[in-house]
């Protein structure tokens, strides 16, 4: 039996590069999946070949049917285990003084408020059951701000104090919060933006997938309220 056989996994962001390998690697380990994003036909993609799973496509930034989504995974699966909130997103911009109001809050939407509509909707449900594991992620940029990327950095920031702040809330609830801050993935995106760099040097998102799997096992019974660096070789 696998260390995950008999859990329900709840992963944001489920068709994207780091989601899909997020996904594979739990099913991997037993766990039963429920993919949520954006997209309907990218989640059931995802969802071929994984076995237990079911996909939902809501819109993370909506509360009301966030909360409506996750009630159903409920229905659908009867618990609810882990929460690994993979959802986010990254753009370059302007200097500051001439950020927008909405290339700010596009930033704060898909990394922070994400993270906090998933958890404060998956939460209950956790109590309800005795305790849960619940993994962020946040990013490496988010410890130190970088030019032309301080909505980003900023929204990560917030990810960290999330983490946090939900570790101590939970501490006597059986639930462990952690998040990871990953350096520079390697994504087909990204080695289409950085055409000259050492791919070998970028964390895959198999060995991420691979942390994520670690915090949500016993192995990690006594970890919450980190914050963990996985910057490969970079």
């Amino acid at each position: 039996m696998s260390e995950l056989t008999g859990k329900v996994a709840i992963v944001t962001g489920a068709a994207g590069n780091l989601g899909r390998a997020v996904c594979q690697t739990l099913a991997a380990r037993g766990a039963s999946i429920a993919l949520l994003g954006r997209d309907a036909e990218s989640l059931e993609a995802t969802r071929a070949g994984l076995g237990e799973s079911a996909a939902f496509a809501v819109d993370l930034i909506d509360p009301q049917g966030l909360e409506q989504t996750v009630a159903a995974v409920r229905a659908r699966f009867g618990r609810i285990d882990i929460l690994a909130n993979i959802a986010g997103g990254f753009t370059m911009g302007p200097p500051l003084h001439q950020t927008s109001d909405q290339d700010w809050d596009r930033m704060m939407d898909m990394n922070a408020r994400s993270v906090f509509n998933a958890c404060r909707a998956v939460i209950p449900h956790l109590l309800g059951l005795g305790g849960g594991r619940i993994v962020n992620i946040a990013a490496r940029a988010a410890l130190k701000g970088q030019g032309h990327m301080a909505p980003y950095c900023a929204a990560k920031a917030v990810v960290i104090r999330l983490t946090e702040s939900l570790a101590e809330e939970h501490r006597d609830d059986g639930i462990n919060v952690n998040c990871i801050l990953p350096g520079t993935l390697d994504t087909p995106e990204n080695r289409a933006a950085m055409p000259d760099a050492d791919f070998s040097r970028w964390v895959g998102t198999d060995a991420l997938a691979d942390v994520v799997l670690f915090l949500v096992t016993d192995a990690a019974r006594a970890i919450s309220g980190a914050a963990i660096p996985v910057y490969g070789r970079s």
